[in-house]
């Protein structure tokens, strides 16, 4: 293995750049009538619609398109699962930093 296989790549800074972006401002959004599950809930139906759509986008025919639902699930859910996890572990590991408990 190389030295660089730790080393953030520029794509990959894009990457969470882009996702930053998108938390920011689901942090905007938050006020004491919005809390943070109904922002969850709007951010994951522009996600699931957005990725229908990306979905979508590589295919001539809806007939087509709809014959691999299955299999567009899958692969976001599975990325989804995938994601989800390993933040989950990032979140117990760093709690008290993340979550501001103890300062």
């Amino acid at each position: 293995m190389s030295e660089n296989t730790n080393q953030i790549t520029e794509e990959m800074n894009a990457f969470y750049e882009r996702a930053d972006e998108f938390i920011q401002l689901a942090n905007t959004l938050r006020t004491d009538d919005i809390h943070a599950g109904k922002i969850n809930a709007s951010m994951l139906y522009a996600v699931a619609r957005f990725s229908a759509w990306t979905a979508a986008t590589g295919f001539v025919k809806g007939s087509d398109y709809a014959k691999e639902k299955q299999d567009i699930i899958e692969h976001f859910t599975k990325n989804f699962e995938r994601m989800l996890s390993d933040n989950i572990d990032d979140y117990a590991e760093n709690f008290q930093k993340y979550m501001q408990i103890g300062n």
